[in-house]
C-alpha cells in the first residue's frame, strides 16, 4: 500500500488506521486528513515514542497493508 491512495481516500482508510491505533480519537483522525507526517507526530503524542519509532510503526502498516 502506497500513503498517495490513503491520502486521496482518507476517508476510506480512516476506520483502519483507528483499528491498528486505538488510541486515536475522531479528533484525531480529522486533524491527520491523510497527511503521513500528521499521523506520524499523533503517534508520538498517543504512544509516547520517538519520531523515528513512530515513523516505523507507520511504515510497518503500510507494508502489511
Amino acid at each position: 500500500m502506497n500513503w498517495d491512495r490513503i491520502e486521496g481516500n482518507w476517508k476510506q482508510f480512516k476506520g483502519k488506521v483507528q483499528q491498528e491505533w486505538g488510541s486515536l480519537t475522531d479528533d484525531d483522525l480529522d486533524r491527520i486528513n491523510g497527511r503521513q507526517t500528521e499521523l506520524t507526530g499523533i503517534l508520538q503524542e498517543r504512544y509516547g515514542k520517538s519520531r523515528e519509532q513512530a515513523q516505523k510503526m507507520v511504515d510497518d502498516w503500510l507494508a502489511r497493508g
